[in-house]
């Protein structure tokens, strides 16, 4: 089975180490490999596993990847906060549930005010910087407030990732010409289930975005919310989905819903039961066989988590999570706790490593006339 690993007891004769099985690829599975994909019905026998033997699984991949006990951390600012026309029934930033989350509106933040956001993230240790607004879509008079905040971040050599809403092709291009490293726009859930989550936006109109992100060059953040009231099966096909792509998301955050009160998901949730952390975690673990070269990112619902839980999850191949007190509107792990943890278990921080932006100035020595010039892929 493509991309299965086949786990068998030791014997008493073997001297192979910890260190050698771990050191020692038996996997050759790549997202961008078709061949190599999993079936749905691969990846529902993967949810199935004993869960140690599925965090084992998911680990060894992870260690074919990418460097054992690094994480990559990013920090999270909402450039825009509130009054959004989407009805997201988990989302306190709707518009259509203000009147029951009471969440106070913000205008666009002053650029200066990002800049030193972002200074402040890079001087406590993240290596990306992600900005957010409460936008169905980008305006034509947003796009230089944006274009701009992403080239002042990158000089300040943060990889640089923002969340807009819908992205039209023209709209991609220009973020890419800026050098924007990754752009995000989740799928929150399964095509089936996506109707008991939102109405003014397709499913279709989502994998549009993600397709103008892709064909720009920027890397695509594409991930999930669980815990939302979906079925595993819908986990499973969330999964597929992400396969059914030319490739993979580079980097693919694994939310566990944070139920607010007053959104219609929320208040479900609040009075029906959260979804156990297990499964949570069996959805990161899953997602890290099937999407090996991804980072899979722990976002929403961490604060919560114990050390052990979270530890499980970077078992699981989690690599990636937010700094900070809080996610757009909703609360985060402390910095201090995550720096504990992080000794405690041993991880180190990833470097940042933007990619260069495709139209660089260039100055004539001789004139000092400016120009650009367009950057190779």
């Amino acid at each position: 089975m493509a991309g299965l690993l086949s786990i068998t007891e030791p014997t008493a004769n073997t001297t192979d180490t910890v260190d050698d099985f771990f050191a020692t690829p038996t996997l050759t599975t790549d997202a961008t490999d078709t061949s190599s994909k999993h079936s749905r019905e691969q990846i529902a026998q993967l949810f199935d596993l004993p869960l140690m033997d599925l965090l084992l699984q998911a680990q060894t991949i992870h260690r074919q990847h990418f460097k054992a006990n690094e994480v990559q951390i990013s920090t999270l600012l909402s450039i825009k906060t509130g009054n959004c026309p989407e009805d997201c029934g988990y989302c306190a930033q709707s518009g259509h549930h203000r009147d029951k989350t009471k969440l106070q509106a913000e205008k666009r933040i002053d650029v200066d005010k990002v800049i030193a956001a972002a200074k402040r993230a890079k001087s406590s240790g993240s290596s990306r910087f992600c900005m957010g607004a409460a936008w169905k879509h980008p305006s034509a008079k947003d796009m230089p407030y944006v274009v701009e905040l992403v080239k002042e971040v990158k000089a300040l050599g943060l990889e640089t990732c923002m969340t807009l809403g819908m992205l039209d092709t023209n709209q991609a291009t220009q973020l890419a010409d800026a050098g924007l490293d990754y752009y995000n726009h989740n799928l929150d859930t399964s095509r089936r289930y996506y109707e008991q989550v939102v109405s003014t936006r397709s499913y279709d109109e989502r994998l549009d975005t993600i397709t103008n992100v892709r064909n720009s060059g920027m890397n695509v953040c594409s991930g999930n919310i669980v815990g939302m009231g979906e079925s595993r099966d819908d986990r499973i096909d969330w999964v597929h989905e992400l396969l059914k792509m030319p490739k993979a998301p580079e980097s693919i955050p694994v939310n566990l819903l944070v139920p607010v009160s007053g959104t219609p998901i929320g208040d479900k949730i609040l009075a029906e039961g959260e979804l156990s952390v297990l499964e949570w975690i069996r959805t990161i673990a899953v997602t890290r066989i099937c999407c090996p070269s991804s980072y899979v990112r722990l976002s929403a619902g961490r604060e919560s988590l114990s050390d052990a839980e979270q530890a499980l999850a970077f078992m699981g191949g989690a690599n990636s999570f937010f700094y900070g007190d809080k996610l757009l509107t909703t609360g985060n792990a402390s910095q201090s706790g995550d720096d504990r943890l992080m000794r405690e278990l041993g991880l180190t921080k990833q470097f940042a490593a933007p990619r260069a932006p495709k139209h660089l100035p260039v100055v004539d020595a001789m004139s000092g006339h400016q120009s650009q010039v367009m950057m190779a892929e």
